[in-house]
């Protein structure tokens, strides 16, 4: 007799979606993990999932700048089985950055929408369970315009490590200025003072700042800050984790 199909749900709210997905998936089996800890004891267990669903970003605030979706996938091949994969997308500005680097993975059969509904996540499955990609209107990548350079691209290349260390400094909130910059990303103060040289291009080409306007570290201070969550993503999943972790605000009442 086959087994039933073994559903993994990596989300921050995975509970609220369970009872539907139980009723509407009566021949497989449903694991939820709302969790990095309950992911983590899902996917160390010795059973294969035949398709996972994950939050691309986590709707929690505790969480959302030390643990992300490209984190579980990090996670599931570390048990090295190949594991189907369909990202659940709020479709906010902010993930943009990460479905970039998500619609490039080979896992990865497909991209849910949440604003679509629960139908389409029952239909997602189904596909994935079965082998297939998820294609067509529903199921859009909506990802950057192909003329627009991805981040996690020019932070592979060349000077690109380098830069994702600096960037990866002042999106943890810990670099105010050259000094700080280049202790906190542990180079020398020559190669923080050139911070411009290093992220300058990529924020021009992609077209996040004016061509007209000079390009300053004031500049590029604010575009770390506004694509925080995806540069420490990538910094903590690509050897940089020393400078990954965010410095959050203390709230006093």
């Amino acid at each position: 007799m086959q087994d039933r199909p073994r559903v993994l749900v990596a989300a921050a709210l995975g509970k609220i979606i369970e009872p539907l997905l139980r009723q509407s998936l009566t021949d497989a089996t449903v694991r939820i993990a709302e969790d990095r800890d309950a992911v983590e004891r899902a996917i160390s267990d010795r059973l294969r999932f035949d398709v996972v669903v994950i939050d691309l970003t986590w709707n929690d605030y505790a969480v959302e700048y030390s643990f992300d979706g490209l984190d579980v996938l990090n996670l599931l091949r570390s048990t090295r089985r190949q594991t189907p994969v369909i990202f659940a997308a709020q479709g906010h500005g902010v993930e943009r950055d990460h479905l970039d680097e998500a619609v490039e993975q080979p896992e990865v059969v497909g991209i849910y929408r949440k604003a679509t509904g629960p139908q389409p996540l029952i239909e997602a499955v189904d596909i994935a369970v079965r082998g297939g990609d998820l294609t067509g209107p529903l199921f859009a990548l909506a990802g950057s315009p192909p003329d627009i350079p991805r981040i996690h691209a020019y932070f592979r290349k060349g000077k690109g490590p380098t830069a994702a260390r600096l960037a990866g400094a002042i999106a943890s909130g810990r670099a105010v200025n050259h000094e700080t910059l280049a202790s906190t990303a542990h180079v020398g103060y020559d190669t923080a003072a050139k911070l411009v040289d290093y992220l300058g291009p990529l924020i021009r080409d992609r077209c996040e700042h004016s061509s007209e306007l000079k390009m300053t570290p004031e500049v590029v201070y604010r575009w770390c800050g506004e694509h925080a969550r995806y540069i420490l993503s990538w910094c903590r999943r690509n050897g940089h984790g020393d400078i990954a972790t965010r410095v959050m605000a203390v709230h006093r009442p």
